[in-house]
C-alpha cells in the first residue's frame, strides 16, 4: 500500500447486510431513542446533564430541530462546524404545511414576461395619447400630409370653377353670335 492510502476493493468478497439485521438494529435505535425520551422526561434537572438543563431553560429551541440538525451532520461534518452562508439545509415539509394559497414566487422568466407586457401596454397608452417620439413624428407627418391634400383640393377646385367659367363664357359667346 504505498504512501497510506487505502487499497482498492476490486476483487474483494462483498459483505451484505441481511434485513434481518437492518430491523435489529432499526429496533435497537428506536429503543435507545425511547430511553433518552424517559429519562429526559423523568429527570427533574439535578442530575441531569447540564445540556439537557439548558434545553428545558431554554423554550425558544425546540429538541425536534436539534435532533434534525445532529441526524444531517454526516462524515467529516460531525468534527468541522462549517459556516457557509450561502449552504442551505433541506428541509422537508408536510402536505399539511404546503401554503398553496400563498403568493407564487414567479421565476425570472417569467417576471420579465410580464414586465415586459406592462411595457408594451404603457407603450401603447403614451402613443396613442400622442406623447411618445413616434407619435409625435406620426401626427407631424399626417399634418403635412392634410395640407398637401387640402392643397390639391383647392387647386382642382379652381381649376374646375376655371373651366365652368371658360365654358359659361364659350355658351354666351356663341348665344350672341347666333342672336347677331
Amino acid at each position: 500500500v504505498p504512501l497510506g492510502r487505502k487499497g482498492g476493493h476490486k476483487g474483494r468478497v462483498r459483505q451484505y447486510t441481511s434485513p434481518e439485521e437492518i430491523d435489529a438494529q432499526l429496533q435497537a435505535e428506536k429503543q435507545k431513542a425511547n430511553e433518552e425520551d424517559e429519562q429526559e422526561e423523568g429527570g427533574d434537572g439535578a442530575s441531569g446533564d447540564p445540556k439537557k438543563e439548558k434545553k428545558s431553560l431554554d423554550s425558544d429551541e425546540s429538541e425536534d430541530e436539534d435532533d434534525d440538525y445532529q441526524q444531517k451532520r454526516k462524515g467529516v461534518e460531525g468534527l468541522i462546524d462549517i459556516e457557509n452562508p450561502n449552504r442551505v439545509a433541506q428541509t422537508t415539509k408536510k402536505v399539511t404545511q404546503l401554503d398553496l394559497d400563498g403568493p407564487k414566487e414567479l421565476s425570472r422568466r417569467e417576471r420579465e414576461e410580464i414586465e415586459k407586457q406592462k411595457a408594451k401596454e404603457r407603450y401603447m397608452k403614451m402613443h396613442l395619447a400622442g406623447k411618445t417620439e413616434q407619435a409625435k413624428a406620426d401626427l407631424a407627418r399626417l399634418a403635412i400630409i392634410r395640407k398637401q391634400r387640402e392643397e390639391a383640393a383647392r387647386k382642382k377646385e379652381e381649376e374646375r370653377k376655371a373651366k365652368d367659367d371658360a365654358t359659361l363664357s364659350g355658351k354666351r359667346m356663341q348665344s350672341l353670335s347666333l342672336n347677331k
